[in-house]
């Protein structure tokens, strides 16, 4: 990974190989139909720095707040063997178990397996190999080629659809879905007047191909969210919860941002403790049933409070609020 990819990855907060809370507010016993509100899960890219001192301690803490499962990030692969913030995947297992935590999900980096010219199924099996030993059900790509990022194209989107249904079929074998996280850039206009988000769903297929709708992002796109649940109902069981700072709320696509370099935008983008910012909650999760959400995710990706404190006030605000509500 070459070094600007590494630096951007890590201001961007993305749960990759560089580094990537989200309570995940949906359990459901079957994987037909969502149900109501269970349990709370946590995108761990929140406690990047913290998993990076002490996994241990950190889980134990998350535990202990109240989350009842976790997204993972940042797994590294050494002689076909993945590890997690230093931890085996039996390890993190055990951790895990012993701690009561679930993990439905996890992010892994497919930047070589989307890029037009490479498409090396090897990494996403080993990967495949890694979510089902931790008993996840979902493995999510997190970005695009992030060489690219700057210069995606339809053609670009239409190659990471093909990819993607053919990493659905291979997943299936596991016992698992593929599916795709977004941010902004994906909602911006391309060069034949469509999303790429657009071209990334209606190119896959809806029973191999999932997707992880990242609200913040979306919101932050000025894209109303709920109205993608309208129009591609079913395809979005994952979400990111995280909330946006009421004193940044201005939108990141369109004209005035579609041609500037990423790096540009992001620099200038501030989040908060989800409850405390200018994001409704309530008006999407009304539409989690046509969204067909199973599993939510609480995420911020940087914290300029106490790290735990922040999560717990994310956890509070989703159980008392959205939970309760349903």
């Amino acid at each position: 990974m070459d070094t600007n990819r590494r630096i951007f990855l890590k201001q961007m907060g993305l749960g990759v190989a560089a580094a990537y809370v989200t309570p995940s507010v949906f359990s459901c016993s079957s994987e037909q139909a969502p149900t109501t509100i269970r349990e709370i899960g946590l995108q761990l890219y929140t406690l990047r720095e913290q998993l990076a001192g002490d996994p241990t301690a950190t889980l134990a803490r998350v535990a202990e707040i109240g989350y009842d499962h976790v997204e993972t990030f940042g797994a590294e692969i050494k002689d076909s063997d993945a590890s997690f913030w230093g931890l085996g995947v039996t390890d993190l297992a055990r951790i895990l178990n012993t701690h009561g935590l679930k993990t439905y999900s996890g992010h892994y980096d497919l930047a070589e397996y989307l890029t037009p010219g490479n498409g090396n199924e090897e990494l996403l099996k080993t990967y495949l190999d890694t979510a089902a030993s931790l008993n996840q059900r979902y493995l999510i790509a997190p970005v695009p080629p992030m060489l690219l990022i700057d210069k995606l194209t339809a053609d670009d989107y239409r190659f990471m659809a093909e990819q993607l249904n053919k990493g659905g079929e291979l997943a299936a074998k596991s016992g698992l879905k593929i599916g795709y996280h977004n941010h902004f850039w994906e909602f911006r206009t391309l060069e034949d007047g469509r999303k790429g988000l657009d071209i990334l769903i209606e190119h896959t297929d809806k029973d191999l191909v999932v997707f992880e709708l990242d609200l913040f992002w979306s919101e932050k796109s000025g894209t109303d969210s709920t109205a993608y649940f309208e129009k591609y109902p079913n395809r979005f069981p994952l979400w990111h919860i995280k909330d946006m700072d009421k004193n940044n709320t201005g939108p990141v696509t369109g004209p005035e941002f579609d041609s500037k370099p990423v790096m540009e935008i992001t620099s200038a983008i501030t989040y908060t403790e989800v409850g405390t910012g200018s994001i409704d909650f309530k008006k999407i999760m009304a539409e989690a049933q046509t969204a067909g959400l199973r599993y939510a995710f609480v995420e911020q990706d940087i914290i300029t409070i106490d790290p735990f404190d922040s999560i717990a006030k994310s956890y509070a605000y989703v159980t008392e609020e959205l939970i309760t509500a349903n």
